[in-house]
């Protein structure tokens, strides 16, 4: 095992504990970064370019059939193959922590569409699943099982928030163990099936999974209930016939106490057990070798590498497999640094030297391939159109994300302050609309020379939204829509025809005879 310290990292302070990387053809990528993507790298998965002791990162973008796909930090991921001739590689991705500290209980599927010197693309896909489908959580594991020519995926363990209901407000982010519950993940037909087997008793998170076949292995793990790091060791078997699964749990002798620790693969049965923490306050400095057989493990003791003074003396360290044998793990950085949440990183080999020269030789061999034929992903050259705001030539020339090339976009864009209430912001927003991506909707107000607002500041549905977006109409926001009523000219009102009023016919006047005038001088005297 040799230890290498990476002395030089671009933007160290997206990887933060709780990321995950994944390896496709030996190329390793970025995943779950702190806080959400910005406009240089919208999708969030970047490219680790390891060139001796540093690293690149360069922006990954995704296919125009992708989903979007939120940075998620603690989730459960392993790798898939949907047919087991099949030399697709795949990775699913399920549950863990939005910048928002929200729990998603969504899955994904991720691939690689394309590989260039330029660029990689890749098409993720949300996989729509019914019956007892596990909730959201974070912390735990999922792991693919084949049997009987069947691949089933099987999801254990976890934290998730309390129920909304036993919510107070002084608890109200409080998280307690899952329920020790087995849940069987049928990607075919998207069918989840719950089983609950008396022999797990107590729900565990940040615990270590390795499957071979039709069998998963459970190692250590962290239990709240029980603030404790039993040395578990489950052995959990699944049989997939032709009528309904069948699992099974047998509890093994020879566990570890250990919580968050990496495991990296090394050879068909052979893997390598690294770092995590055997209390509280005391990490791990002991490396295992695990050696799956056919209906067993075995769990040795190996030579552990040369720690250095600060991995020895540092309180905390995470880290993630990077594939191949190899493991990145990551220290907290001194006062002294610049940016206060930079880490140190280190890339720890697990495999003998002979092999890794081996490998190197082989991807560079690869690479230099790959290097003189620049148009290896011709046919994917429209998926250049799906990079949400990033233009389609800004992966030209030196593509290496750079953090300080961000705009500021909190004064220009999509970021801005578009109004006295509004209230999106650039690192809590999440979509609200159908159709927003990674960006809010907005809309022009018409008032004066224009100006920007976003839709759900100013309260607009998404039909509303739709119906102004296609109708060819003015549009004044809240602040301006009063003041443009105000200043509107009245309509023209034509005037009213009025009708000839009919003359009063004027009463004769009663002629007096004689006899008439004589009575009435009688009358009145």
């Amino acid at each position: 095992m040799s230890l290498q310290m990476v002395s030089s990292v671009s933007n160290s302070s997206l990887l933060q504990p709780g990321f995950s990387l994944l390896n496709f053809d030996g190329h390793v990528y970025f995943f779950g970064q702190k806080g959400w993507p910005k406009r240089s790298c919208p999708t969030g998965v970047f490219l680790l370019d390891i060139n001796q002791n540093e690293i690149k990162m360069k922006p990954a973008i995704f296919s125009k059939d992708s989903c979007y796909l939120p940075p998620l930090r603690y989730p459960a991921i392993c790798t898939y193959r949907g047919d087991t001739e099949s030399d697709i590689h795949q990775y699913i991705i399920h549950g863990g922590k939005t910048p928002n500290n929200d729990l998603s209980d969504k899955i994904y599927v991720m691939s690689l569409v394309s590989k260039s010197s330029k660029k990689s693309t890749f098409k993720c896909i949300e996989k729509d699943l019914a019956g007892d489908v596990p909730e959201a959580r974070y912390g735990h594991t999922i792991n693919v099982v084949q049997s009987r020519g069947k691949n089933m995926s099987v999801i254990f363990g976890g934290r998730s928030y309390v129920p909304l209901g036993q919510r107070t407000t002084e608890k109200w982010n409080s998280v307690v163990d899952c329920s020790p519950s087995v849940f069987l993940v049928d990607f075919e037909f998207g069918c989840c099936t719950s089983y609950m087997l008396p022999e797990l008793q107590d729900g565990l998170s940040f615990h270590v999974s390795v499957a071979r076949n039709d069998t998963i292995y459970i190692l250590g793990g962290h239990s709240l209930q029980n603030n404790i790091r039993a040395p578990n060791l489950y052995k959990l078997k699944v049989d997939l016939p032709l009528g309904s699964p069948a699992v099974t749990c047998t509890i093994l002798p020879g566990g570890i106490s250990v919580s968050s620790a990496v495991v990296t693969q090394i050879g068909d049965t052979e893997f390598v057990l690294v770092g995590g923490y055997q209390s509280e306050n005391q990490k791990r400095l002991v490396c295992n070798t695990l050696v799956l057989e056919d209906n067993k493990i075995e769990i040795v003791e190996r030579e552990s590498p040369l720690w250095t003074p600060d991995i020895k003396h540092c309180r905390m360290w995470f880290g993630c497999d990077m594939g191949n044998g190899s493991v990145l793990l990551g220290i907290p950085g001194d006062n002294k640094q610049m940016i206060s949440d930079a880490n140190y990183f280190y890339i720890l080999r697990c495999r003998e030297a002979e092999e890794v020269e081996e490998e190197e030789l082989t991807a560079q061999t690869c690479n230099e391939a790959s290097t003189e034929d620049p148009g290896d992903s011709t046919p994917f050259e429209d998926s250049e159109e799906f990079c949400f705001s990033a233009e389609a030539n800004s992966f030209d020339g030196d593509d290496t994300y750079n953090e300080d090339d961000e705009e500021d976009e909190s004064e220009t864009g999509y970021w801005i302050t578009c109004s006295a209430h509004c209230n999106v912001d650039i690192n809590t927003w999440v979509p609200f609309y159908s159709t927003e991506l990674n960006k809010p909707a907005m809309i022009l107000c018409s008032s004066g020379d224009g100006h920007w607002v976003h839709a759900q500041c100013m309260d607009l549905s998404e039909t509303m939204l739709l119906r102004l977006s296609e109708a060819n109409v003015k549009y004044f926001c809240n602040e301006h829509v009063d003041l443009n009523k105000g200043l509107q000219t009245p309509k023209k009102v034509g005037q009213l025809k009025k009708q000839p009023m009919k003359p009063l016919r004027k009463k004769k006047a009663m002629k007096l005879t004689p006899v008439k005038k004589s009575f009435l001088r009688r009358l009145f005297e």
